[in-house]
């Protein structure tokens, strides 16, 4: 406890605070050290730079090292392969070390610039990855929340280290909560039903938290169920419910300014920093390193009595226990992580390590006999594309210390000769009166008289209308400053805003205008100069000529080939990325014509597809022989390419997300309820291009029969399912052996398929091994709306393993749980079964969550609804716009009327209303169906009262 800033501990006899004792419990450290801080220095921990405190030893401190597959923004570090390629391993030993590698580069970093250079650092990516359009795809994991859990786990245990006292760094899980698109991100809700948040949500961030491996976590940009997620109560009622650690929880950059801002959630800053402190947020990530606004807000907070002194200690409590665990309050000698110097950036069992990664990320998705390649043979290979002698960086992606493209792996590795196409238009664009668009030597746009390879360009066709300018003379490419001048400055394009994204306004013909798509202006030529302008007709109607076809240049190359290899995919800056989602799950035109024509001249045509997400490659699938997919697989991707094709690697990668044949398969981009809409590989309904888990290798593997060592088990009971698995091809390979389960009856939806289990196995051949997975009856549990709490149903379940959900050998196990309760007399609308022209909101600023109604006749349907014989009287606890809440017995128009409540208006939508009305009661269970008659509608709760005099009655008959 502290008190105005005054410790209330007692020094030691050697004169040494009790904060820097040793052998104190941790809590009696923190607490002494921040009974010493003054109530000024304790806010200004609060921000994400924090000063240092000279006078009790107290160096300065800042989160958020961002490490997603390496460290980045720091300079040159080791570059693992994106978060989608990690998990295509399912090998959570490999990803564990990569999240190990990573930690102690960044005490390298931290240890060249302990302050810049924090060891608070912002991964993994936990948000289950619902819809393949997100724009953050690459940073997640899965689709599924176990193996979500379990990579994210494997990654935030090697960040943070196995030591038993101090932390490597200090793992910060992101996003909680519900954050899975990037269009207005800021201002919309994500819907979380309980089934969806407890089944789906939670279980990603929980893995990570229970297991010790992940010390903070970051609140996403959305709102959940109307609530900005800065402020749920889900991070003290359920996330600080799963660890007896203490979990600091950081704001995401400049979020807590959107409270006030752009969510307008509250009046000011003031009460919004307010609010945040009292939901359980520890630390402000705003305006950059200036923490003045976080001060001033969280002071005048505390003088308005909004918040208390209570709230600034708690959240500093959990700030300064984070920085003990790293070994701030020791000296360095004790903590074997502080030795560590920037000689461990890019070691080379790092770069062994990403190379291992890269390997085994790989996936193998069709196969008809091309694959692999002979390296000895002497014919000759044609390499084509874009992506084939570039290797990307994203957004979170480290300064890589060298690169190994496709083009370079599969040169080094064959016998043979091997050629190179980008397949890519080379253009001129011209003026009206004929000058060529070109650059000076400074890198400034001019105009010249004559063609020269000033003005000649590289055009990379991105899709959606966009596209990039690479000059032949510089490799650089064209972007637009802020200020409006065209410039050439990168040679990839990059950074927050892509300067580098263009337009090609058609005119008609070969005229066209140039626009830049970040800037919504065009390019204009007057004079000597070029500027840009607002209106287009002020823009230089421009005359695109290709001195170049790429297609025709591929089209030679692949037929003079033995065997064509098509390297296409997304650029991560271009393509999806954060704020920007994708419209469809198309390849881009230019590259699908480019893979069908090199297909047209050479049937042997491999495809590899590089990518940070699910392409729809249903027309390659039909016809391209072989296809294998790569996420940005870091500084090795070629050499792991090249060994792959060339059989030196047998591929064992397998996805983690659903392959769908078109985005018509796919549900709203902002319809969370993936059990209503049939969402994820759970409860897809669809035919797939590619399913969950699948991935082919160049060997053969036989499953024997499905062995469960219970017939029946109850719901606390322990069993086993075990199968053998043989390697029956000629070649050395790894089986990932995945192990499914379906409930066959339930009360409510079940998904029809979910991964128990998985194991990655490395066969010889004719090597047989029995893979075993122990299980236990509660591991088939699911949410209960009535009773709150996850529950075991009596039920059949159905189990298979195999190299995906496809099935290769079943059993089936009982498993004896228990029966659900009926609803009643308490009902919750939020804890729908099933609903219509409805959503979910918050019921206060601080806590519960309430249904309104979308559109006139929306509903909900509450199953199993519990009326008796002494039922008189129904309390609904309404508040928003006026209109009638209905509720009906049997169905939502038709159904038998049961009770009718009138809402008033009321313009406060958190301005809640108790409405009684008498109940026409009717023995038995009922499915309940609440009617909105009117949009903007708000129901939080009804409750039914029993006559307990005639209850009491009917108790003595």
């Amino acid at each position: 406890m502290t008190k105005k800033g005054v410790a209330l501990s007692i020094e030691n006899p050697t004169g040494e605070p009790p904060f820097r004792n040793r052998e104190l419990p941790l809590p009696e450290r923190v607490a002494d050290l921040l009974g010493r801080l003054t109530a000024a220095e304790k806010i200004a921990l609060l921000h994400q730079w924090q000063p240092a405190v000279p006078r009790l030893g107290l160096g300065a401190f800042r989160t958020g090292t961002e490490a997603l597959h390496g460290v980045a923004w720091l300079g040159r570090a080791t570059v693992f392969p994106q978060p989608i390629g990690l998990a295509s391993t399912w090998n959570p030993d490999l990803v564990r070390a990569v999240g190990d590698a990573t930690g102690t580069e960044v005490r390298g970093f931290h240890h060249k610039d302990p302050v810049a250079h924090g060891l608070n650092v912002w991964a993994p990516v936990v948000n289950p990855l619902r819809d393949p359009r997100w724009g953050r795809n690459e940073e997640g994991y899965s689709e599924d929340p176990l193996l979500t859990s379990v990579m994210g786990t494997a990654y935030a245990a090697g960040l943070r280290g196995d030591h038993p006292v101090y932390l490597k760094t200090a793992p910060t899980l992101k996003h909680f909560l519900g954050y899975n698109h990037e269009t207005d991100r800021c201002t919309t809700s994500s819907v979380l039903r309980a089934r969806v948040l407890h089944e789906y949500e939670f279980p990603c961030f929980r893995g990570p938290v229970a297991a010790g491996a992940a010390v903070a976590v970051m609140p996403s940009y959305n709102l959940v169920n109307g609530r900005p997620a800065h402020l749920t109560p889900y991070l003290d009622d359920h996330l600080r419910s799963w660890t007896d650690s203490e979990i600091a929880v950081i704001s995401d950059a400049w979020a807590p300014s959107n409270v006030a801002g752009l969510q307008a959630y509250h009046d000011d800053d003031v009460a919004g920093h307010a609010a945040m402190l009292r939901a359980g947020l520890d630390s402000f990530t705003d305006h950059d390193a200036d923490p003045a606004t976080t001060i001033a807000n969280v002071t005048e907070a505390l003088e308005r009595g909004l918040i208390t002194e209570e709230h600034v200690d708690r959240a500093v409590t959990r700030l300064l226990t984070l920085r003990a665990r790293l070994g701030e309050l020791d000296p360095p000698e004790l903590n074997p992580y502080a030795s560590i110097t920037e000689d461990v950036i890019d070691a080379p069992e790092h770069r062994a390590l990403a190379l291992e990664a890269a390997r085994q990320s790989i996936v193998l998705l069709k196969n008809d006999g091309l694959l692999p390649l002979d390296p000895s043979d002497n014919g000759k290979i044609a390499v084509i594309g874009a992506h084939a002698g570039t290797v990307f960086e994203d957004w979170y992606c480290g300064t890589l210390p060298y690169a190994v493209t496709p083009l370079e792996g599969i040169t080094r590795l064959h016998s043979g000769e091997t050629t190179f196409a980008e397949g890519v238009d080379r253009i001129s664009l011209t003026t009206g009166n004929g000058r060529f668009l070109a650059f000076s030597p400074e890198g400034r746009a001019v105009l010249e008289d004559h063609w020269s390879d000033a003005s000649a360009f590289d055009l990379f066709e991105w899709g959606q209308d966009v596209v990039t300018l690479r000059s032949v003379l510089t490799g650089r490419y064209v972007a637009s400053t802020r200020d409006g001048e065209l410039v050439m400055e990168r040679t990839m394009p990059g950074g927050w805003d892509v300067m580098e994204l263009f337009e090609l306004v058609p005119l008609g013909g070969d005229t066209c205008l140039l626009r830049n798509t970040v800037l919504n202006q065009y390019v204009a030529a007057h004079g000597d100069g070029i500027r840009f302008v607002d209106a287009r007709g002020e823009a230089a109607r421009w005359r695109l000529e290709v001195d170049r076809s790429g297609l025709a240049q591929a089209i030679a190359h692949a037929a003079a080939a033995d065997v064509a290899i098509v390297v296409a995919g997304n650029d991560p800056h271009v393509n999806g990325r954060e704020t920007q989602d994708r419209a469809d799950l198309d390849l881009p035109p230019r590259q699908a014509e480019l893979i069908r024509a090199v297909r047209q001249v050479n049937p042997r045509t491999v495809l590899v597809v590089v990518s940070s997400y699910p392409y729809a490659l249903v027309h390659e699938n039909e016809h391209v022989p072989a296809i294998l997919w790569s996420s940005h697989g870091g500084q090795e991707l070629g050499r792991a390419l090249a060994e792959v094709l060339s059989g030196e690697v047998s591929p064992s990668g397998r996805l983690t997300q659903t392959w769908y044949r078109g985005v018509e398969s796919l549900p709203d981009l902002f319809d969370y309820d993936i059990i209503k809409s049939r969402g994820t590989y759970l409860y897809f309904e669809g035919d797939p291009l590619y399913e969950f888990g699948h991935g082919l290798s160049y060997t053969t593997f036989s499953y024997g029969p499905l062995t469960v060592s219970a017939a029946s088990v109850w719901q606390r009971e322990e069993f086993e399912v075990s199968v053998e698995v043989t390697n029956a091809g000629d070649r050395p390979g790894a089986e990932v052996v995945q192990l499914y389960g379906t409930q066959r009856e339930s009360r409510v939806v079940q998904p029809l398929r979910k991964l128990l289990a998985f194991h990655r196995v490395r066969l010889e051949p004719g090597e047989s091994r029995v893979v075993r997975f122990p299980l236990r009856g509660r591991d088939f549990w699911h949410w209960d709306v009535v009773s709150g709490r996850p529950v075991v149903e009596t039920s059949v379940h159905g189990l298979w393993v195999g190299t995906s959900t496809v099935r290769r050998s079943r059993g089936e196990v009982l498993v004896i749980g228990e029966g659900i309760a009926l609803r009643g007399p308490v009902v919750r609308p939020e804890d729908f079964d099933d609903c219509s022209g409805v959503t979910l909101v918050d019921e206060t600023r601080e806590r519960g969550t309430a249904v309104e109604s979308t559109e006139a006749g929306g509903w909900v349907l509450l199953g199993d609804a519990r009326i008796g014989e002494n039922v008189v009287r129904c309390t609904a606890r309404v508040a928003g716009r006026a209109g009638e809440v209905v509720v009906r017995i049997g169905d939502h128009a038709r159904g038998r009327l049961l009770c009718t409540f009138t809402v008033p208006e009321d313009s406060d939508p958190h301005s809640w209303h108790e409405i009684n009305t008498p109940v026409d009661s009717e023995l038995g269970a009922h499915d309940l169906f609440v009617v909105f008659t009117a949009p903007g509608m708000r129901l939080a709760r009804l409750e039914f009262t029993v006559n307990r005099q005639c209850e009491r009655s009917h108790l003595r008959r």
